[in-house]
Parts: C-alpha cells; structure tokens; sequence
C-alpha cells in the first residue's frame, strides 16, 4: 500500500506501540528481477512489518541518469506493493532517504551486500533508537544494469 509519509509516521508509531517490529529499506526498484524479490522477502522475514523507501521519479534521474526510471514512479510503487513480502511503500524525492527514516525511525534498516553498516544512510537514527542496520547478501548477476545490458544486446 502506497502511503504519504507523515500518515506513514504516525501508522509506525501506532505499530510499535503495538509491540509491532518495523523493518525499513529503501531503493528505486526500477526493474522489478529475482534478486529483489529475494532481497525484500529476506528483509521482511527480520520483523513483522516492512516498509520500502521508493525513490521518485527525478531522484532516480538525478542518481542514475537521464536514462532513468524506466518504469514510472506510480507503476514502481504498484508493482512494489503487490508483493507479498512488502507492507507499505512511501515515495521520497531526496536523493537519500534520510528524512524519511526520521520520521518513521525503524527497528531495522537493510540494504543490499554492496553496502557497509556504517554508511548506510540513517543508521545513526536508528542505532540511536535501538535498532540495527542489516547488511542482506545480493544475489549474483541479478541487477537492473544488467537487465538492461541484457536488453540493449
């Protein structure tokens, strides 16, 4: 389900009072692949509600270039929310999703195996919550790059 971020902020505070364990990641997800659904299956199984942090249309631009999305920003958040392992999308247009982890403050943040813990963006807020930044493995030879390189040959 696609929610605005301050609705998505009081839902999460609603959620942990309710004993609820909230688990954060955060990407553009522009060409849905295998190595996704893994990853996001993975991060769900670390709680109980997961909440992915979609990058807009022009911040996907602005960090991958003119070439990018290829999917919109209404059909990313669609297909992000059909699947079984996501609980909430919510859209940010900053290039990190800082101000969004603020307001939501998770109990756990996950990011891909490219990533190290301590740069992974608003792990300070989350540490300083409690929680903790989970680094999940990728799978090998599934990205979008490669899903497009794949296309263009």
């Amino acid at each position: 389900m696609l929610v605005a971020r301050e609705l998505l902020g009081e839902l999460c505070n609603e959620l942990r009072r309710s004993g609820e364990k909230i688990i954060f990641t955060n990407g553009c997800f522009d060409i849905l692949h295998v190595g996704h659904t893994r990853y996001l299956a993975e991060s769900k199984r670390l709680g109980d509600i997961l909440i992915v942090g979609l990058n807009s249309d022009s911040s996907v631009k602005r960090l991958k270039g003119d070439s990018r999305p290829v999917n919109s920003e209404p059909d990313r958040a669609e297909v992000l929310s059909a699947l079984e392992s996501v609980d909430f999308v919510s859209i940010f247009d900053e290039d990190t999703p800082y101000e969004l982890i603020k307001c939501l403050i998770p109990d756990v943040i996950t990011k891909g195996g490219d990533y190290n813990p301590d740069d992974v963006v608003g792990a300070d807020i989350v540490r300083a919550n409690g929680g903790e930044v989970i680094i999940i493995n990728f799978v090998e030879g599934k990205s979008t790059t490669s899903v497009i390189n794949k296309m263009k040959s």
